[in-house]
């Protein structure tokens, strides 16, 4: 069957008009989909009963299945989704006060190689359609009450978002469509180890989304080892390319850095980060290490994060420290996907697995 969630309103409306139906109809059908969070055709009540009928037989509203859902007593939630192809995808919401961010994924692995993160340690598979990406909005957005809804958008799960940027766009565009879910392109960021070539589209189709650019290093001998693909770009090009986005687009960039215990979070490599940001208007978020079974990689002791932290901000740099959400419920990018895949079995029917 048809996925419906890779459908253009254009093919809809075609599809619809060859049953004889009125376009109107793909509105209408939009509507139960993104406000109202049909998740079948027989909800679709304001449709007539053939329409609903052959709508069913042609298309799937969800094409994956919830295998596993976790709860954090901070109150995020992860889903680990198995796609139509068996494959495995994950997806998390995160509730601040009164936001709620959905944090997506956009391939199945990761082709970048960054050492330190389980999305990537069997490389990338394939990249998520369009479809399959919306679906997790709509996946994470039916475990919200009634009355709440999704405020922000972090692409930032598994897989490099700009390694799939033809299905993202239009991804992003259903989520910040008034018909859509409407959320605001000011509240969607979209995070990258940073693909110059991508991220000047970006800059040329003039989108307003946010940008956060994964550096983890200060240098590039350093960035090479922790970030492979690094080896071909170079921090150069990648500041350079976010420069330009920041002068095209007005918003405030954001750079990304996991600070590793004893590998990237010393004195010298504040000093030369400090040297590389200087004069920017952006923020800088350190996020401890949140440890992978099976890797070797630390968190950083408190005395480390504190002192790397104040050499930045007495050299000007607006540096913030990302809470860790979930880390109980293997919140962090392919940790779930990992650990299950690591089990003997697993669940053949969705379940609600308890804390770690």
């Amino acid at each position: 069957m048809l996925h419906l969630l890779d459908q253009s309103p254009d093919a809809l409306r075609a599809w619809l008009t060859g049953q004889g139906e009125r376009p109107f109809r793909a509105a209408q059908v939009r509507k139960w989909l993104f406000e109202k969070r049909a998740s079948t055709f027989e909800e679709m009540t304001d449709l007539p009963k053939p329409l609903r009928d052959a709508l069913a037989a042609e298309y799937a509203i969800f094409a994956s299945r919830i295998a596993a859902h976790r709860h954090a007593a901070d109150g995020t939630e992860k889903l680990l989704l198995e796609l139509a192809d068996g494959h495995r995808i994950e997806c998390v919401l995160i509730r601040e006060q009164a936001r709620r961010t959905i944090c997506i994924s956009t391939q199945v692995g990761c082709a970048m190689g960054c050492v330190f993160c389980a999305s990537g340690l069997e490389g990338v598979i394939r990249n998520l359609t369009t479809g399959e990406i919306v679906e997790q909005l709509l996946q994470v957005a039916r475990l919200l009450d009634a009355d709440d809804r999704l405020s922000n958008i972090v692409v930032m799960g598994m897989g490099e978002p700009l390694a799939n940027i033809a299905a993202l766009l239009p991804a992003l565009e259903i989520a910040s469509s008034p018909t859509g879910l409407g959320i605001s392109p000011r509240r969607i960021t979209i995070s990258t180890v940073g693909l110059p070539p991508a991220i000047d589209r970006l800059t040329a189709e003039k989108h307003q989304y946010h940008l956060a650019v994964s550096l983890h290093a200060p240098n590039d001998e350093l960035r090479t080892q922790l970030v492979p693909v690094n080896e071909n770009i170079g921090i150069q090009a990648i500041v350079e390319a976010a420069d330009r986005y920041f002068e095209a687009s007005g918003r405030r960039l954001t750079f990304e850095y996991v600070l590793l215990g004893g590998l990237n979070d010393q004195a010298s490599h504040a000093r030369q980060l400090a040297a590389r940001l200087k004069d920017r208007s952006a923020l800088l978020n350190v996020i401890p290490y949140n440890p992978v079974a099976g890797l070797s990689y630390q968190t950083p002791s408190e005395t480390a994060r504190e002192r790397f932290t104040e050499i930045l901000t007495r050299a000007g740099v607006n540096v913030a420290i990302r809470l860790r959400k979930g880390d109980k419920i293997d919140a962090a990018c392919g940790q779930l996907r990992r650990s299950l895949a690591q089990q003997a079995t697993v669940a053949s029917v969705p379940v609600t697995l308890p804390l770690a």
